[in-house]
């Protein structure tokens, strides 16, 4: 058996042997994916309670987050918006829009050694401050920047 995977591997690739482990039942869809759903997080529609399901408590603020981001927007529908965290042993990135109805926009995790960098457009209803939560070494740290929206994107 460990001959033909091998066999089946080199001559198809490793994204058409996934596939054919998927169809034949052999790994199932959620095996696949790097990490399950946060539904309460993501589904929240206030702020706090969006910080409260992705566990942030009493985050300090940072000079050490950094968001590149426009001070105004001109088109809410897509706003550029890149963030790199300089906190040494940063594990993940939230990218949280305090006006938006679901605050939570992304949760980006990082394996050991990988750059804390994030670059993502983002929609935005109005007007808002974008937070950004950096967690490391079991501790929470925000920068937050304003940015003006002059033409709605959440259906504005």
């Amino acid at each position: 058996m460990e001959a033909f995977r091998r066999m089946v591997l080199r001559r198809t690739g490793g994204g058409a042997a996934l596939a054919i482990a998927l169809a034949a039942g052999l790994l199932k869809p959620q095996q696949a994916l790097a990490a399950g759903w946060n539904k309460d997080a993501f589904g929240a529609k206030t702020l706090a309670d969006a910080l409260k399901g992705i566990g942030v408590a009493n985050p300090a603020e940072s000079s050490e987050v950094v968001i590149e981001a426009p001070q105004i927007a001109e088109n809410g529908g897509v706003v550029p918006i890149e963030i790199t965290s300089n906190v040494p042993g940063t594990k993940s990135i939230a990218v949280l829009i305090d006006k938006n109805p679901f605050p939570l926009a992304g949760k980006f995790d990082f394996k050991d050694g990988a750059l804390p960098f994030v670059k993502v457009n983002v929609k935005m209803g109005e007007s808002s401050n974008v937070r950004v939560v950096a967690e490391a070494n079991g501790k929470f740290y925000v920068a937050v920047k304003e940015i003006k929206v002059t033409i709605g994107g959440c259906g504005g």
